[in-house]
């Protein structure tokens, strides 16, 4: 199921994609489902979401020309947790790039470096990247894979990790370089407005068979800058969750952005920074394209 969030008549829905071309407007079903994506996460709706796109009823199929999607998670209800250097090449590019604030002489971490994106910097497919909040003028992308979290969570164990799991979407953890150089500290960096794009939707854990065999590929203005498979994560899933649940709750509807490959614009000589203009395109095998440009 590719469960998505639109705006209709100035107003936020959720919805189940039906289709190549229109979408099943779960604002029909108010006695059955909410209208939230958070809530229906937190409600773990999705026995009676199968009920709906099984057998959808005429009035409620509109098409996706009528309306506007954004992220499937408009809102968080907190911070996005994010993941750093988590594939081997691109920690090694990152250390050796002259960005890393990181003293060690290791490019590999030991453990899983873990920071947070504040949540007004999501936007949703095809909203633009607003580079002037990067004073900085130092705009770099990471595609990545995104884990939305089903199951208020603590202590969970590795062979359990997947259990907790609602479903996944595409994330690019869009940077502004020099002022997470600056601050060390990464989340000033991560965190400007509009500089989290997500989606096109949550695509539930049970389409997904097999999460390691997923590709991503991200593309600046058609050129292939990415191209990994997530079996290539230094710390897999269940080893993120377990060492997140180890000292926090998670809750349904958290947000956790898994790192990206190597190929971001740091890792060139010189830096291949965004610009107003250029368009980014991150595709993850089964869970779609998300497609943003820089203004």
């Amino acid at each position: 199921m590719h469960l998505i969030s639109f705006i209709k008549n100035q107003k936020t829905h959720a919805g189940i994609l039906h289709g190549d071309n229109s979408i099943i407007d779960l604002s029909f079903y108010a006695n059955q489902v909410p209208n939230d994506v958070n809530q229906i996460i937190e409600l773990n709706s999705l026995v009676k979401l199968k009920e709906i796109q099984a057998k959808p009823t005429a009035e409620s199929i509109i098409k996706k020309e009528e309306v506007k999607i954004i992220a499937p998670i408009p809102v968080p209800k907190r911070d996005i947790i994010c993941v750093g250097l988590n594939y081997h090449d691109h920690a090694k590019e990152f250390h050796s790039s002259g960005y890393d604030s990181n003293t060690s002489k290791k490019a590999v971490p030991d453990y899983p470096i873990i920071f947070t994106k504040a949540t007004t910097s999501v936007i949703g497919p095809d909203e633009s990247i607003p580079s002037k909040n990067d004073p900085t003028n130092s705009i770099d992308y990471e595609g990545e894979l995104g884990i939305i979290i089903g199951k208020k969570s603590r202590n969970i164990k590795k062979s359990n990790a997947f259990d907790i799991i609602f479903g996944y979407t595409i994330i690019n953890d869009v940077t502004a370089r020099n002022l997470q150089n600056q601050h060390k500290q990464w989340f000033l960096g991560k965190s400007p407005d509009g500089f989290c794009p997500m989606g096109p939707a949550i695509v539930t854990a049970d389409e997904i068979q097999d999460v390691t065999k997923l590709t991503l590929v991200t593309k600046i203005n058609g050129e292939t800058r990415q191209d990994a498979k997530v079996a290539d994560l230094i710390f897999d899933i269940p080893t993120l969750i377990e060492t997140i649940t180890s000292t926090m709750t998670l809750i349904p509807g958290d947000i956790i952005a898994t790192g990206t490959p190597v190929g971001v614009g740091i890792g060139f000589n010189p830096p291949k920074f965004m610009k107003s203009g250029d368009k980014v395109s991150i595709a993850i095998s089964g869970l779609g394209e998300l497609n943003n440009n820089v203004s």
